[in-house]
């Protein structure tokens, strides 16, 4: 068997099981690099050298954590329920229920979009927005798996359709990988080329909001900090939280290039939270302690996945498996469009990115797709859908960790069955078949 489908089946197996994800990435890694070829210790080794690829990935989700905690020193958290509260009024009102329920979606769904292409900051307005609103969500009975399908949408279509911020990066990766595998196209009709793929996007939300998630759900309301005390706020200290995360998201949009800037950034806005007195220097260390174990969870899971991809890839099997797709399509274009679909799924949920999945399968599958006949819109389509799918339902991506860290900071919202699973369905499905019309008609 191929040791990259191998290893990500018993990496997803486990995970459904309920064994933690780090460890099933673990054992999904060592089983991949022994059917791999690799051996005990080479795999070990790779494994080991791999895991360092991330670091600066988890320390930036550890010290958004810390900061994301610190502004629940000026009120900023509180005043933003106060206000929800307040909107939503008697909870015996179903009129007024139901209009609150569509605004805290509608505001969840627009900065999660933004979050990639206006204020490119991906996740992490997550650990600052989500917890403050979980006692809002408990109040409108919402089903948390929804908040997670409404976040991972936002966190993944804008930059598969829109050409700006997060979206410009994987336009250009998407275009340089293609014309280097030997079809000249231009970013420019990439957004035409995703439009088709980008509306399954919006099918698989729409169902999610509509049918899957609509009935109500009770949680308990519990306090997910032992000091979560409410906060005083005044006009000064709101003023403060919101100097605090304009520096900091000016800092990472300065810096955006750079691999630190989430870390730069999130270090400022805690400096001046210190210097404003925001923040107390005796209670700082204990506060932002507690801030980087809140996101301790999605650093050791992007750390091991970093492990896990370069086992993968040292097998050999990513290029195999690629070429095995291209073996079983022959002439077949209906089939071929299919696999190739498939396959990205595959690379992309065991690698946990969709930016690194292009330049893997865009080497075979371009000449493919021009042996196959598809036009260059056809081929954009094919493998930029290709790409990021999986990026939505993949234990190892930021795509489901971050809604998952903002969500279960009480501890009642599982990461596999919650977050994992629901989009899974409600993405990969409809990206299969909304990039296989796509690959057909354009």
């Amino acid at each position: 068997m191929n040791a990259v489908v191998a290893a990500v089946l018993i990496m997803l197996i486990l995970s459904a099981l309920r064994v933690n994800v780090t460890i099933a990435l673990i054992v999904g890694a060592f089983a991949g690099g022994i059917i791999g070829g690799l051996g005990v210790e080479e795999t070990i080794n790779v494994f080991s050298s791999g895991l360092g690829d991330n670091a600066t990935v988890a320390l930036s989700y550890a010290t958004l954590g810390g900061f994301a905690l610190a502004l629940t020193k000026t009120g900023l958290p509180d005043a933003v329920v106060d206000g929800t509260l307040r909107i939503i009024g008697n909870s015996n009102d179903t009129k007024k229920k139901a209009f609150s329920k569509v605004l805290v979606v509608l505001l969840i769904l627009v900065i999660s979009c933004f979050s990639q292409n206006v204020i490119p900051v991906h996740i992490a307005f997550i650990p600052i927005l989500i917890p403050a609103l979980l006692k809002v969500f408990n109040e409108l009975h919402l089903d948390r798996r929804l908040i997670a399908c409404v976040m991972t949408f936002g966190l993944i279509t804008p930059y598969m359709f829109i050409p700006a911020g997060f979206g410009k990066i994987y336009h250009d990766i998407l275009a340089k990988t293609v014309t280097a595998g030997g079809l000249k196209v231009n970013v420019e009709d990439i957004p035409a080329a995703m439009a088709i793929p980008a509306l399954g996007m919006v099918v698989g939300l729409l169902i999610a909001i509509f049918v899957s998630y609509r009935k109500p759900r009770e949680y308990d309301t519990i306090e997910y900090v032992e000091t979560n005390e409410k906060a005083q706020y005044s006009k000064r200290s709101l003023i403060t939280a919101v100097v605090a995360v304009l520096a900091a998201l000016t800092v990472q949009l300065l810096t955006l290039d750079t691999e630190g800037a989430m870390i730069f950034g999130a270090i400022t806005g805690i400096i001046i939270l210190l210097i404003s007195g925001a923040m107390n220097f005796k209670e700082a260390d204990e506060l932002l302690t507690n801030g980087m174990r809140m996101m301790a969870f999605i650093g050791f899971v992007i750390i091991t996945a970093a492990g896990f991809a370069a086992v993968m890839t040292k097998t050999g099997d990513v290029e195999s498996l690629v070429a095995y797709a291209a073996d079983w399509i022959g002439n077949n274009q209906s089939l071929g469009a299919l696999l190739m679909l498939i396959v990205g799924l595959l690379v992309t949920m065991g690698i946990g990115s969709s930016f690194s999945t292009l330049p893997i399968i865009a080497a075979i599958f371009v000449p493919l797709c021009v042996q196959l006949g598809f036009s260059p819109l056809a081929t954009l389509a094919i493998i930029g859908t290709a790409g990021a799918l999986g990026d939505a339902g993949s234990p190892a991506s930021d795509s489901t960790l971050g809604p998952t860290s903002g969500l279960n900071v009480d501890g009642q919202h599982n990461h596999i069955w919650e977050t994992v699973i629901p989009t899974f369905i409600h993405y990969n499905i409809p990206l299969i078949i909304f990039g296989w019309i796509a690959a057909m008609v354009l």
